[in-house]
């Protein structure tokens, strides 16, 4: 009997909702040093009745000693969003709190459903490690705050933490008298620690409290990207991530079969995560995610393949895979002589880079030829081939112009514009197909070179293309896109204002008495040609 009402001492779970059975059930398995977490709706966060009577002796308790609210649509089969019930059976106090989290904001579509990326996971996992109070986002609910009467043992976030965004609010002074309000300046003061002369800059005082923008909307970037404190605070994120590359660049050298992948991704992870701390406005976990995307989308398999076969081996060019049929399974990376290569590890392109960048100019010049010689036929054909244009009668039932049929209309036209043209139209089609072979001859020759190369790498060679070039040049790039991407919000914010301010109601109501006067004359000018007398009073006011 004693037994049987222990596994109720919590309460009773109603019979239509199963949430609280499957919840007490992990509670009444844990030891009494256990830990755990359960995947729930919402509901059980609030609801009442029976299970409100579960809720708070749970509460009271001490078991739960956290919540994380997640986004919507998560989950197969339903698009509610849920949250994760922690239990702590150790180190439960009945007057510790809950730490809570609403990660509901941070997740990525994918498809038809919603994906928490890896920096919201990490995001996650170092916030409530660490219990840390970040606005907006967690913080510690004293039981205090969660008894009182006004909650009752509610643990609905919205209660707790407002993850809403601050409603951007107009000023009518600004709107009636010009201006952009200083308190909305002083609301990026986050940037202005970082970029302290920007503001004078960007903005001029016009009147006490009120400032004007000093430059044209589209021409905020340039000036942000284009700034002397831009450029250090870009060199001050590049030096920070070179000092992570020497860390790591012995380890990634001594790739071998006894390097463990997951091993190297956490440790070169966890401190890059780290030394972007100190960086001010720049978001360090969207520098992880960068990191992590690039290690699924590239990077794991190039480790995975070196420690299974070698740098060198890795490196080495291989025939495409064919089915059974004869056709190809994968795109190549380089064909030679009909033979179709694929290089898993190292790139062609960076091989060309390296050691043949004259030849690969060569073979860029002659393409944007191409492309040049390309757009001057179609902007001719397009011009002449139109109903009663000169070129009319050499377009085929496919609306085609091909070659074939200017020869035929210059022999057979009488019209001298008609010949004129049609040779324009030849000479073009001709230097098309002369910069096409140059090119297509000077990427076979190229192609040749760089297969031959790859059968004279050094290790040496093969290490620094790979380490330095394909994979830090890669992240070199992410990361100096992600201070770039730092700086968003205040151009876009300053371009906001701007545009938002910039015709006060005088100058409104100018623009409308203006475009008045203009209908009215138009309307004079109707009348007039018409004959129809003078517009009556109700049209001229």
């Amino acid at each position: 009997m004693n037994d049987q009402f222990r596994r109720f001492e919590y309460g009773i779970p109603p019979n239509k909702n199963g949430d609280y059975a499957f919840l007490l059930h992990l509670v009444k398995s844990l030891k009494s040093h256990g830990r755990g977490a359960i995947i729930c709706p919402h509901g059980v966060l609030f609801r009442g009745n029976r299970e409100a009577v579960i809720r708070r002796n749970l509460i009271d308790r001490g078991l739960i000693s956290g919540v994380i609210g997640l986004p919507p649509n998560l989950f197969y089969g339903t698009g509610i969003p849920a949250c994760i019930v922690v239990f702590d059976k150790e180190h439960c106090r009945s007057d510790q709190g809950i730490f809570m989290i609403d990660a509901s904001k941070g997740f990525a579509k994918d498809g038809a459903k919603n994906r928490l990326r890896e920096q919201d996971i990490r995001r996650i996992v170092d916030v409530f490690r660490q219990q840390l109070d970040v606005p907006n986002y967690s913080r510690v609910v004293p039981f205090a705050e969660l008894c009182d009467p006004t909650n009752d043992y509610s643990l609905n976030l919205p209660r707790y933490i407002d993850s809403r965004e601050p409603e951007d609010i107009h000023d009518l002074d600004a709107h009636l008298n010009g201006g952009i309000p200083d308190r909305d300046l002083d609301a990026l003061n986050p940037y202005w620690k970082v970029f302290p002369s920007l503001r004078a800059t960007l903005f001029k005082p016009t009147r006490p409290g009120y400032s004007d923008c000093t430059s044209a909307p589209q021409d905020v970037m340039e000036i942000v990207v284009g700034h002397d404190e831009f450029k250090s605070f870009e060199s001050e994120v590049a030096s920070i991530f070179w000092m992570w590359c020497d860390t790591h660049r012995h380890r990634l050298q001594a790739v071998s079969e006894d390097t463990s992948p997951k091993d190297l991704l956490n440790e070169m992870a966890n401190d890059l995560l780290i030394r972007f701390i100190p960086v001010p406005l720049l978001n360090r976990y969207n520098v992880y995610q960068r990191f992590m995307d690039y290690w699924v989308e590239t990077m794991q398999d190039d480790v995975f393949l070196i420690a299974a076969e070698g740098w060198m081996q890795a490196t080495q060019p291989r025939p495409c895979r064919l089915d059974g049929k004869g056709k190809l399974l994968e795109n190549p990376d380089l064909t030679v002589s009909r033979q179709k290569w694929k290089m898993d590890l190292l790139p062609p392109d960076l091989v060309a880079t390296h050691y043949f960048a004259s030849e690969r100019a060569t073979v860029e010049a002659l393409e944007s030829d191409q492309k040049a010689t390309k757009l001057d036929l179609e902007a001719l054909l397009e011009e002449h081939t139109g109903e009663g244009g000169a070129l009319q009668d050499a377009v085929d039932d496919k609306g085609r112009v091909t070659n074939k049929q200017l020869t035929d209309l210059l022999v057979s036209t009488e019209h001298e514009e008609s010949e004129t043209i049609c040779r324009r139209c030849l000479r073009l089609y001709a230097a098309t197909a002369r910069t096409r072979k140059a090119k297509n001859d000077a990427q076979k020759k190229l192609d040749a070179l760089i297969l031959q190369r790859y059968q004279v790498l050094a290790e040496s060679d093969v290490k620094r293309l790979i380490i330095e070039d394909k994979w830090f040049g890669t992240l070199r790039d992410a990361v100096s896109s992600e201070a770039k991407v730092a700086t968003e919000h205040l151009v876009l914010r300053t371009v906001s204002l701007s545009k938002r301010y910039a015709r006060p109601l005088p100058a409104l109501e100018q623009d409308v008495t203006a475009g008045r006067a203009r209908i009215v004359e138009h309307l004079h000018a109707i009348i007039g040609r018409t004959g129809s007398g003078s517009p009556n009073a109700r049209t001229t006011s």
